[in-house]
């Protein structure tokens, strides 16, 4: 029985829509004992077992998985640690759950195998995918994984490689302890390990290391990360190095250092108890937006916009969430971003380039519900012809960013009264006729022969 299924096996290979024989392989793989397949499973070949999983056929794909259920079954973890290794990877980003769910099973059999799991140490892209794989939400069988991997101390070995020579592999490390983050059952199991006090003692060693550039930004978006998720104030109050060393990289002269730094204080001040947090670290914090504005009007294109998206994002209140407190914090959290903020966001809009002409818009809308805001934009000369001026944005997106900006100051409930109700009804015009609208000709003409 174990020669026909072999035969059978071999067969498929030969064949280009071998539905029948897959048939028959299934049909004869229930009748062999486990222990017959066992001695010459090491000699199978299963990559075009595994290739079929790939086309876009229902049937083939549920009986290529019940196969391979039953031969990787019979084979070793060994063994499939180091010959599949391509294959599971393949697996584990597989559209269908069913497959996910093979894969998983057997990386769950190579970590409770204590010689196979070093081959997946050693496999780092296979190693990325597993990590992903556990980070998503809609699989059961990721959320066991976990344990067996935890049980193996698969994350306190990566963090070890954290500390290790080779500082590729430490990045990719932290890149997939991080994604663990994005999870509730994923922080549970960090906090639980001591996984994140580790992370906090690798920053605070960070200084002596030459190489720290190469993960610390890893590390501090994995702060980051967890604030938002869980609690900012918490996070931060039990780990000050973070919060420190946010400061320290917005002082580095390295813009990639820069740019993690002011992506991670954007999502820190995203709620209202990360924007109190900030709040709290007094002149440092208003010292740090002047150098957020400075790399806005200074920065290379890119830098300058995600300082832009920040500081909408710091910026921003829900107007149900705004109180007195609120608006004095980010009124005066406005002012030292530079001299004159306000003419700093219309000149970057004002360049040729659609992504931070757009960003600059976003900065607007984020302060658009705030009356401090308000007066300040209807005393700006001409500001508020800017906003109304539909002949300043030519694409689409421009175009939909400013409507955002337009549909924030008209809903905002104090406009009418500092706009005044002319500007005010203009708005609500401008809301009503929406972002693409463009004057008839002929109104124009008709209205100057009047």
């Amino acid at each position: 029985m174990a020669a026909q299924a072999l035969a059978l096996l071999r067969e498929l290979s030969r064949l280009e829509a071998p539905l029948e024989e897959l048939r028959a392989l299934h049909s004869v793989l229930q009748t062999v004992p486990l222990g017959e397949l066992r001695a010459p499973a090491a000699e199978l070949r299963l990559g075009p077992l595994f290739s079929l999983l790939h086309e876009d056929h229902r049937e083939q794909t549920t009986l290529c998985v019940s196969i391979l259920e039953r031969l990787l079954q019979a084979m070793e973890p060994v063994h499939i640690a180091r010959n599949l290794g391509a294959d599971l990877q393949k697996g584990l980003t597989h559209p269908d759950d069913s497959v996910k769910i093979l894969t998983l099973s057997q990386v769950g059999r190579i970590v409770e195998n204590s010689d196979a799991v070093t081959e997946i140490l050693n496999n780092g892209e296979l190693l990325k995918q597993i990590v992903y794989c556990i980070g998503g939400d809609n699989l059961s069988v990721a959320k066991a994984l976990i344990v067996e991997i935890s049980s193996v101390g698969l994350v306190t070995q990566l963090l070890r490689e954290l500390t290790g020579e080779d500082v590729l592999v430490r990045a990719t490390c932290i890149e997939m302890v991080t994604s663990l983050a994005y999870t509730h059952h994923g922080r549970q199991y960090l906090a639980q390990e001591g996984v994140i006090d580790q992370i906090s003692n690798i920053i605070v060693g960070a200084d002596s290391d030459p190489f720290s550039s190469f993960y610390l930004p890893g590390l501090v978006k994995f702060f980051g990360n967890l604030a938002i998720m869980d609690s900012p104030q918490q996070i931060c109050e039990r780990y000050p190095v973070f919060v420190e060393k946010v400061f320290e990289m917005t002082e580095s002269q390295d813009p990639t250092m820069i740019g993690v730094a002011v992506d991670t204080v954007g999502i820190l001040g995203s709620n209202v108890e990360g924007k109190q947090v900030l709040q709290k670290t007094g002149t440092r914090f208003e010292r740090l937006l002047m150098k957020i504005g400075y790399q806005a009007k200074n920065a290379s294109t890119e830098l300058k916009i995600r300082c832009l998206d920040a500081i909408s994002s710091i910026f921003y209140i829900p107007p149900e969430q705004q109180t007195e407190d609120l608006l004095r914090m980010t009124e005066s959290w406005f002012s030292a971003l530079s001299r004159d903020p306000l003419e700093l966001f219309r000149g970057i809009s004002n360049q040729p380039f659609p992504e931070l002409h757009c960003a600059a818009l976003k900065v607007f809308t984020a302060i658009a519900n705030q009356p401090w805001a308000q007066k300040l934009m209807f005393n700006s000369p001409g500001f508020v012809e800017y906003v109304m001026d539909r002949s300043v944005e030519h694409d689409k997106a421009s175009k939909d960013a400013k409507y955002e900006l337009v549909k924030a100051l008209a809903n905002s409930k104090t406009v009418a009264e500092i706009f005044g109700n002319p500007n005010y009804l203009r708005l609500r015009t401008y809301l009503s006729e929406g972002p693409y609208y463009v004057k008839p000709i002929s109104t124009t003409a008709v209205e100057g022969a009047e």
